[in-house]
């Protein structure tokens, strides 16, 4: 079954986290995507740019609007996904657990209800 890890937390201000503390991250994301893609169940993984290089795209007035930055204002922001093919939502809990970003946010734990895989719709 898939399983979206969605990473939520506050994004750091310019300064507020030290060049160590970033390098220790990396190697801490690093480890655990080996973990995931050695378990065999790492489907894919992006981490996301902060919410000031976002663009929002919406029709909903019916007409195109394309704005730059978030949509709305939040204290979380989604940082990154971690997509994984596991049995089941425990298995899923217990990765979400192992991952880095649980030290200083929050990892939204959700099942995919389907996805395109090679080209084509599966659910």
């Amino acid at each position: 079954m898939r399983y979206a890890l969605l990473m939520h937390y506050r994004e750091p201000g310019e300064g507020e986290i030290s060049e160590e503390a970033i390098e220790q991250a990396k190697d801490a994301f690093g480890a655990y995507g080996g973990a995931l893609h050695a378990a065999g169940v790492l489907l894919s993984a992006d981490v996301l740019a902060s919410t000031a290089a976002t663009t929002t795209v919406t029709r909903r007035d019916g007409g195109l609007r394309v704005q730059d930055g978030p949509f709305a204002e939040t204290k979380e922001a989604l940082a990154g996904i971690f997509v994984l093919d596991v049995p089941d939502l425990d298995a899923a809990i217990g990765w979400a657990e192992k991952c880095p970003g649980a030290q200083w946010g929050v990892i939204e734990v959700r099942p995919t209800a389907t996805a395109i895989v090679d080209g084509e719709w599966t659910s």
